[in-house]
């Protein structure tokens, strides 16, 4: 028998629009998976440098300084002086005998203080005076004898060399007895000083001596301190922004903290005419009436001017100030946002704002805590109005 040989039939061949359709699918599964795989990253890529570029700007907030007048009405401190005060030291050496008055006493031009014995300087004055005796017992002889020898020098009887010494030594005696009288002038003058007196109308504001004390002269130790209280000087410190506003013959309301709700009328008497170096500052003199001695020397005080006429400055808060080797500064922002920093001068600081004398206008922006790394020439970017802090 003969094998038979199987016989095999081809497919019929796809058509061609089945074909186009899954190439489509393909394509578009080719896209779907590209977008799906890089559309994140270019999401996260962009959110990143938005990111980036918002830390990396500088928002700052702005203010601009407000024009106000001075307020010499507010309190300066103030020291409360006498109007004299002196020291009373002795003139004469010895002890001392009594005293009659203490602290407290008022006492008058003259009035004994106190009285010193003098041992040592009444045996001087003694033996000034027998020198002074001496002396013009001295003279007399030299007197008689020049007279006589002039005399006889006009008979030839003594030669002029032996009349002119006794001349020279007239000449001497009356030389000796001269210092010797002033000799004794002084040391009366130094008598006079056994009663210590007041040498003017005040209170004794010390005593620093008492009965049997020892007192030398030149040892310097002050036996009582002596003050004028009426009136009081009342010396003030006024900014250098206000000195212009200060002047003889205006008047202040002064304040004691140990006097709550009194006010003393004082008046300028005089100005330093210059200022302090280290403060800025003028000191300013007062002058108060005390009569009832109700106001004590050495006490503190506040003062308030009345009827300034002080040329308007600027205020602004304290926030914005730079220091830095260049001195105070400020950092202005102009329309472009570039930073710009400037040196100022201030005025009075008053805590949560200060004064500006110099450096700055009202039409000024200036940064409101600007950061340590703030230069100049840095471009910010400013806060919107509504999220500006108000100046103070």
């Amino acid at each position: 028998m003969n094998p038979i040989t199987p016989t095999h039939t081809n497919p019929a061949p796809a058509p061609a629009g089945h074909l186009r359709r899954i190439t489509w699918i393909l394509c578009l599964l080719i896209v779907v998976g590209l977008a799906a795989g890089y559309l994140p990253r270019w999401l996260a890529r962009r959110h990143l440098i938005q990111a980036v570029q918002a830390d990396g700007a500088t928002i700052v907030n702005v203010v601009s300084p407000v024009p106000v007048t001075p307020d010499l009405g507010s309190p300066l401190p103030a020291d409360v002086q006498a109007n004299v005060e002196a020291p009373i030291y002795a003139r004469a050496s010895g002890y001392l005998q009594t005293w009659y008055t203490d602290i407290g006493a008022r006492v008058t031009n003259g009035q004994a203080l106190a009285e010193i014995v003098t041992p040592e300087l009444d045996e001087q004055l003694e033996q000034a005076q027998a020198e002074v005796a001496e002396n013009e017992a001295n003279l007399n002889l030299a007197q008689i004898t020049a007279d006589r020898w002039a005399a006889l020098l006009k008979t030839a009887s003594v030669s002029e060399q032996e009349a002119a010494e006794k001349a020279a030594d007239l000449a001497l005696k009356k030389a000796l007895l001269s210092a010797a009288r002033a000799n004794l002038k002084r040391l009366q003058d130094l008598k006079a000083y056994d009663v210590v007196t007041a040498p003017f109308d005040g209170v004794i504001t010390e005593r620093n001596t008492d009965i049997g004390q020892l007192v030398t002269a030149d040892a310097g130790h002050e036996l009582f301190r002596l003050a004028q209280t009426d009136p009081l000087r009342v010396y003030v410190r006024v900014p250098q922004t206000l000195i212009h506003a200060v002047a003889p013959g205006q008047t202040g309301d002064i304040t004691f903290q140990d006097l709550p709700g009194r006010t003393f009328k004082g008046v300028v008497t005089r100005t330093a005419g210059a200022l302090d170096a280290t403060s800025r500052t003028l000191q300013v003199e007062l002058q108060v009436r005390n009569p009832r001695g109700e106001l004590f020397a050495g006490s503190y005080a506040q003062v308030r001017f009345d009827d300034t006429a002080a040329a308007s400055v600027l205020k602004i808060s304290d926030n914005i100030l730079i220091t830095r080797a260049q001195g105070v500064q400020a950092a202005l922002v102009d329309a472009a946002g570039q930073v710009h920093l400037r040196s100022i001068t201030l005025g009075r600081d008053f805590g949560d704002y200060v004064e500006v004398v110099a450096g700055l206008t009202t039409n000024d922006q200036v940064i409101v805590n600007p950061p340590d790394s703030i230069s100049d020439g840095m471009t910010v970017t400013v806060a919107p109005p509504a999220a500006t802090n108000p100046g103070k």
